[in-house]
């Protein structure tokens, strides 16, 4: 006999093992610190089962211990008892299980239908969604990535290793170091004294360069992103917020090439250049690099991006051009809300994607003239706190100096470490070569 179709509209759910996992935390106080990490009170499917889950963890909270007496009073207390099943059920809940050795299983159980029915909550909504013409389909896509990533942020098991695990890793690493003999634990930046400091990009961590306007934090993060990808041939992805991919090739081209940025814009070249111009083109061609160039791009968009980037193209390390030019999802937030939703959603990609993530930001007007420091990055102090590397570009603006001949120069700059999580803090010594529109070390420039 075919199977009744009603069967199919029951939302997944497991009695057996909400009743189990129960029976195991009234056994065994000690359980709870175990049920803990997968579940919450919302996982059980049944009201009853909710409501005593609920009540252990009210007494767990109070540092008093779980048991058939204790949470029947919780109840009482709280009024639940009779929609908890009352005191008979309760104490049924015991004889489920012989054992709370198996609190694990049960709880994964429950939480994995817990999953299956969000989802197919979320499925529902993306469904009546997509039906409704009103909707744009992009913003409908936009949702269901979001709903998505949500459901699986605040699914993450709360673990924990010991030092007998830890430590094995951790040698490897050193040993793999010591044999290879590199001089960076990161992806290098190309620039030496920078990279002596910070031993190079760390894998998870998000960096931001500050600067305040055309001072130079585009030119600078394409240096790296040049010396990273042309040079190391480490894969390596652009995401341009700001200016055309084709504007930031110009500027790419100029800097290999050694050209004069102006030149190439105005077509004003010598027979000499093109034979620069073409070597240089090859060595990029070459490259292991990929522009995003994406105005007014969303923070959906460019996580669902790097993630295609990471999966497909094996990418080590990305650039964003800039971070404040990044729209938030929630309009309806204070502008310094969503830049703090931006950054943490930076970080937590960066340890997802397991690769360093580097930010351009601005810094306040006030800091015009002077020394940034890490109370001038532009619109939320959330930077300063989910950022692992903070940088600051200070120097002489070009219009400021005096001649033509003298802004031609190589322009010494400073490049200011102000925080670094795991690593020493303090200033780089680097130069602008404003004719090719990129940075160099000081010690490359005078030899």
């Amino acid at each position: 006999m075919a199977a009744s179709p009603l069967k199919d509209r029951i939302p997944p759910h497991n009695d057996e093992a909400e009743q189990a996992t129960l029976g195991a935390l009234l056994l065994d106080d000690e359980a709870i610190s175990v049920a803990i990490q997968f579940l919450r009170p919302d996982d059980f499917y049944s009201n009853a089962n909710r409501r005593v889950y609920h009540a252990i963890l009210n007494l767990f909270n109070k540092g008093r211990k779980a048991d058939i007496i204790t949470v029947i009073e919780e109840l009482r207390q709280n009024a639940e008892l009779d929609g908890a099943g009352g005191p008979a059920y309760i104490a049924s809940l015991t004889s489920v299980v012989p054992t709370s050795a198996n609190v694990d299983y049960y709880a994964r159980i429950v939480q994995d239908c817990a999953v299956r029915r969000s989802l197919i909550k979320i499925s529902g909504e993306i469904s009546a969604k997509s039906f409704d013409d009103s909707n744009e389909s992009r913003m409908v896509v936009e949702d269901a990535q979001k709903a998505i990533f949500e459901l699986t942020d605040n699914r993450q098991t709360l673990t924990f290793k010991s030092a007998k695990e830890i430590i094995p890793k951790t040698i490897e690493a050193i040993e793999k170091l010591y044999n290879t003999k590199e001089a960076f634990s990161g992806i290098p930046s190309g620039l030496g004294d920078l990279d002596a400091m910070t031993s190079g990009f760390q894998r998870s961590e998000l960096i931001i360069i500050g600067a305040r306007p055309s001072v130079g934090k585009t030119a600078l993060a394409l240096t790296m992103a040049a010396n990273t990808a042309i040079k190391d041939k480490i894969p390596t992805a652009f995401f341009t917020l700001e200016m055309s991919d084709m504007a930031l090739m110009q500027r790419l081209l100029a800097s290999e090439a050694r050209i004069h940025s102006e030149n190439i814009r105005t077509g004003l070249l010598k027979p000499s250049d093109f034979h620069s111009l073409m070597e240089a083109a090859g060595r990029i061609y070459d490259a292991p690099l990929y522009i995003v160039d994406m105005p007014n791009m969303k923070l959906l968009d460019l996580r669902a991006q790097a993630r295609r980037l990471r999966a497909q193209q094996k990418v080590e390390i990305i650039f964003v051009d800039y971070l404040t030019l990044i729209s938030s999802e929630n309009y309806n937030l204070p502008r310094h809300e969503q830049i703090a939703e931006i950054s943490r959603s930076l970080k937590s990609l960066a340890r997802e994607l397991d690769i360093p993530v580097v930010a351009l930001s601005q810094v306040r007007r006030d800091a015009e003239g002077k020394r940034p420091t890490l109370s001038d990055i532009r619109e939320s102090g959330s930077i300063e706190q989910d950022a692992d590397l903070v940088m600051f570009l200070h120097r002489e603006r070009e219009t400021e100096r005096k001649s033509d001949g003298e802004r031609s120069k190589a322009i010494p700059t400073e490049l200011i470490i102000a925080k670094q999580r795991n690593g020493p803090v303090g200033t780089v010594d680097i130069v602008f070569l404003p004719s090719y529109t990129k940075f160099e070390s000081l010690s490359r420039t005078a030899s």
